[in-house]
């Protein structure tokens, strides 16, 4: 044998014990886990037994005192005798079953038989936990049940001690609330009575019957008074007030039919005194929200009386303002309208206006005859005010429609008037000012007057016959006509100012020359611009004169161009 086949055959050896003393060790942790589960079963089986379910019932005997906790008790013992000799005893052939399938390494079949004592143990685990809560319940009975009622009485007490402090509150329901405390106080003493008997069974029936008694008590106490006040004093006051009110509106004939006073008035009634039936057998139950829903419906019939009122005024105030505007509106429109031809003949009208007038007249007619229509209906049908103010609105914004369309005609109707009288007070002004430009003329005795007068002057006169011409005209183009006037006025304020101008210059020319004269003999050249001034002066040309002087006087007097400057401010 050689030293590889030696040492391959060292290996496969040790290989092989290795993997054994891997397999023994995984078996043998595989079963130390299954006996520690199977451990744990068998200490949960020991608890099970020594449960204090036996201590339990040894008290339980101590007070048996009727038939009905005797036959009780002895069902208890039979449980338990049952759950130690059978269920027991099955736990522990599972337990055995267990540890033979260790002994044998039968680890396949473990799981399932481990399911198995499981369960059972769950179930046993189960009906011992009942059985104990039963026995427990017993024997804590007194001591629970004796706290309890501890309480219920204090708050007893409490309710009991109110309702004396404030009798007269309870108008009416005083016996009735007497008999329900002393319901309760015979509660208490069949509560002493069972429990003496130790019949825990029926005390606990008794302690909620109390408790359930106390609390509608406690309801009781609380809201009868208000409920008492609601029904008795309250509400029927209320319906009262709004029978006198609603009978007085009647008879001022506001329409109140939609409200169906007359039929609610006599069904709240009716609710009243059903609810109160239900009040004085102290049935409280939802006695509050009715009436309060009933007070809420009362008073809303004041603020819709109110409303009713308001809209009433309103109404009529609108009414007067919107039949004043109407008949206003009308009148202009009847007025116009009936003169739409003489305006047409002295006016050059367009077709727009024309039909706008048609179209107000039209328009204002149909809503005279809807409102017609509207107040013979809504008197008829006895419509409320809230209504009929609404509607009334709806008109108001129609008339205003209207009131709208009509301003634009008469605006343009009323410029057309305007403008002709303007034109006759500015054909007026223009022939005064041109009358003025004449007298200027005539009033100073120029040499000579331009040509450039002459135009101006016939263009003027043209200008102020062509005005004269279109106010003659019927129907009158008032656009036209302005045109003529803007054209006259401004032909005459430039004769005007021509005019002025020229008689200005002259003026001032003539005295420059007299001044300048003074200098003839000191310079043969200041004698000559005179001389030119002077000629110029002669043939109308006073511009030309009037400088040619200025210039000639500089020479002897510098400030001769301020002093002729403040001669035109003057």
């Amino acid at each position: 044998m050689t030293t590889s086949m030696l040492k391959i055959i060292t290996f496969v050896i040790v290989c092989i014990v290795s993997l054994s003393i891997l397999i023994f060790v995984l078996i043998n942790k595989k079963n130390s886990k299954y006996r520690k589960m199977v451990s744990f079963l068998d200490r949960e089986k020991n608890l099970l037994e020594s449960a204090s379910i036996s201590s339990e019932l040894a008290k339980i005997e101590t007070i048996i005192k009727n038939e009905r906790l005797e036959e009780k008790y002895k069902n208890w013992q039979d449980t338990f005798a049952m759950i130690k000799e059978v269920d027991i005893s099955v736990m522990e052939d599972y337990l055995l079953s267990l540890d033979a399938i260790l002994d044998k390494k039968e680890y396949d079949k473990f799981d399932e038989e481990y399911s198995k004592a499981e369960l059972h143990l769950y179930k046993i685990k189960t009906k011992m936990d009942k059985l104990f809560d039963e026995i427990q319940e017993i024997n804590q009975s007194e001591e629970k049940y004796r706290d309890i009622i501890t309480k219920l009485k204090a708050k007893y007490r409490e309710l009991n001690a109110h309702f004396e402090n404030n009798k007269e509150s309870y108008e009416g329901l005083e016996s009735i609330i007497e008999l329900q405390f002393e319901n309760i106080e015979k509660r208490f003493q069949d509560f002493e009575d069972f429990m003496e008997q130790n019949e825990y069974s029926e005390v606990i029936h008794i302690v909620k019957a109390i408790d359930t008694m106390i609390d509608h008590m406690e309801v009781v106490v609380e809201e009868a008074p208000d409920l008492i006040l609601l029904a008795t004093k309250v509400i029927p006051k209320r319906i009262e007030q709004i029978t006198e009110n609603y009978t007085i509106m009647k008879e001022e004939n506001y329409p109140l039919d939609y409200l169906n006073v007359d039929y609610n008035i006599e069904e709240s009634l009716k609710n009243v005194n059903k609810i109160f039936d239900r009040i004085k057998v102290l049935n409280l139950e939802d006695c509050m929200f009715e009436l309060r829903t009933m007070l809420e419906y009362l008073d809303s019939l004041f603020k819709e009386f109110d409303k009713e009122k308001n809209a009433r005024k309103e109404y009529e105030d609108a009414k007067d303002k919107f039949e004043e505007k109407l008949n206003k509106i009308s009148k202009m429109v009847k007025d116009v309208h009936g003169e739409i031809d003489n305006i047409k003949n002295a006016y050059d009208l367009n077709e727009r206006d024309v039909q706008n007038i048609d179209n107000v007249n039209m328009r204002l007619t149909a809503l005279k005859k809807e409102y017609k229509k509207s107040l013979k209906s809504l008197t008829n049908e006895r419509i409320p005010y809230s209504k009929i103010s609404i509607e009334l609105e709806e008109y108001t914004g129609i008339l205003k429609s209207i009131e709208e369309d009509l301003d634009v005609s008469l605006n343009s109707l009323g410029n057309m008037h305007d403008d002709e009288v303007r034109a006759h007070q500015q054909l007026d002004e223009i022939q005064d000012l041109l009358q003025k430009s004449k007298l200027f003329i005539r009033k100073y005795h120029l040499p000579l007057i331009s040509n450039k007068y002459y135009i101006q002057l016939s263009e003027a006169n043209d200008a102020i016959k062509e005005i004269i011409k279109e106010l003659e005209n019927k129907p009158i183009d008032i656009k036209t006509l302005n045109i003529r006037v803007d054209t006259a006025r401004d032909l005459v304020l430039k004769l005007y100012k021509t005019t002025n101008e020229m008689i200005r210059n002259a003026k001032i020319t003539e005295a420059l020359i007299v001044y300048g004269n003074r200098y003839r003999g000191t310079s043969s050249e200041i004698d000559e611009g005179l001389h030119h001034a002077e000629q110029l002066f002669n043939k109308g040309s006073y511009n030309k004169a009037l400088e040619i002087v200025v210039n000639t006087i500089e020479v002897v007097d510098k400030e001769i161009k301020n002093k002729v400057a403040k001669m035109y401010v003057e």
